[in-house]
């Protein structure tokens, strides 16, 4: 058999809000598991305990943070969050599965809230110190089931992108359109159609993240 010729251990799950991203985290933390790998699930903003105290901060309701003070907020918890965790682990030749990471800020911050995509992209370099994920898996879903899903869920789980009037359904469209045309650079990036029964879109992100596990591409 021929071995990988890139070693891919660092997977980042992105999308829209009601998606799924932290149920599919979650649940292919558990396959790869199974298949005998080490895994650590972790999730932006959070993570870590610096990070999860910034979490409270950018996700509170009605807080009218600046765009760039949400950028800059979300950007020094993954700093921290690379350094403490990420990095660590990946040294440690573990495989990291990260809810949400750089390209949140990209999509949220740069197309969602206007500001200029080039420059949020350098900041994600700078705060990651160029780590790139090595798989990023899209799990796209349209705006109207995304926000269905997400108000038909436990309200004390709604954060400002749902109930803040400032982040509308344009400002929701606006992010999916941003994250499908990162996606359309293809490379890293994988697009699973997340508006399917869980298991069925949890069946795709493990196949994808197995072969690439297995092939290094």
């Amino acid at each position: 058999m021929t071995e990988p010729t890139h070693s891919v251990r660092f997977i980042t799950l992105e999308g829209p809000d009601g998606s799924g991203k932290s149920l599919q985290a979650r649940l292919l933390g558990e396959r790869l598991r199974a298949a005998g790998h080490d895994v650590v699930v972790t999730r932006e903003p959070g993570g870590t305990r610096t990070g999860e105290q910034v979490r409270e901060i950018v996700l509170g309701a009605g807080r009218g943070l600046d765009p760039m003070a949400d950028a800059l907020l979300f950007s020094a918890q993954r700093a921290q969050h690379v350094a403490e965790v990420i990095r660590p682990a990946l040294e440690a030749g573990r495989v990291v599965v990260c809810d949400r990471h750089r390209d949140s800020t990209i999509c949220y911050q740069g197309y969602g809230s206007g500001l200029d995509v080039e420059a949020m992209r350098a900041l994600q370099d700078l705060a990651t110190r160029g780590l790139l994920p090595d798989l990023t898996i899209l799990l796209d879903v349209s705006v109207d089931v995304g926000l269905e899903r997400r108000r038909a869920g436990r309200p004390d789980e709604l954060n400002k992108f749902e109930l803040d009037g400032a982040f509308d359904r344009g400002y929701h469209e606006r992010v999916r359109a941003g994250y499908l045309s990162e996606a359309a650079a293809g490379g890293r990036w994988r697009i699973v159609d997340a508006s399917r029964d869980p298991g069925a879109v949890a069946a795709d992100v493990a196949a994808i993240a197995l072969e690439a596990l297995a092939t290094g591409r």
